[in-house]
């Protein structure tokens, strides 16, 4: 039988799998829900070996299934949709670049931080053993790099502290 840790393991896969199907954060939710409660209920049916192709196959089949009983499709005249708003995207590319090297004129230290909080969403603590320093240091490096970072992007920032001219 499929033990709970194996099935809560799972979850973040799960999760992200179903936002790829659905499109949709709270229908993925519901879809990992009621792949998780399946799982519980036909858990005596699984046999050892990849939990996360059952679970992954199970979660397909239930989407694939919602898809079939949704009631009929709502289809409207092109007048009648409603206007949506696209945002101009030909700026993301140049601005994840400008990030990227941004991100580059920071400290080791300070990057190190600053990816472990923001992008990775440890909090101080955890991130503070992950680097192995005090939580102190470890919120101070983070305002530094956030500090810093904004004047990068801003266009305000002078050679990064660490890096020296030597003539």
């Amino acid at each position: 039988m499929l033990t709970g840790e194996a099935l809560l393991a799972e979850i973040p896969r799960l999760r992200r799998y179903a936002r790829a199907l659905t499109g949709d954060t709270a229908r993925a939710d519901d879809l990992v829900q009621d792949t998780l409660e399946r799982a519980l209920v036909k858990g005596r049916l699984w046999r050892p070996g990849n939990a996360r192709a059952w679970l992954l196959t199970m979660m397909h089949n239930l989407f694939v299934n919602q898809i079939r009983a949704a009631d009929a499709v709502d289809y409207r005249a092109p007048e009648d949709l409603p206007e949506v708003e696209v945002r101009p995207q030909q700026q993301d590319g140049i601005e994840l670049r400008e990030l990227e090297h941004a991100l580059q004129r920071l400290s080791p230290e300070q990057r190190e931080v600053l990816l472990l909080v923001g992008l990775e969403d440890l909090s101080y603590d955890e991130a503070a053993r992950v680097i192995g320093a005090p939580i102190g240091t470890v919120m101070s490096r983070l305002s530094r790099a956030r500090d810093r970072l904004r004047q990068v992007l801003a266009g305000q920032a002078a050679m990064p502290d660490y890096l020296k001219v030597v003539k």
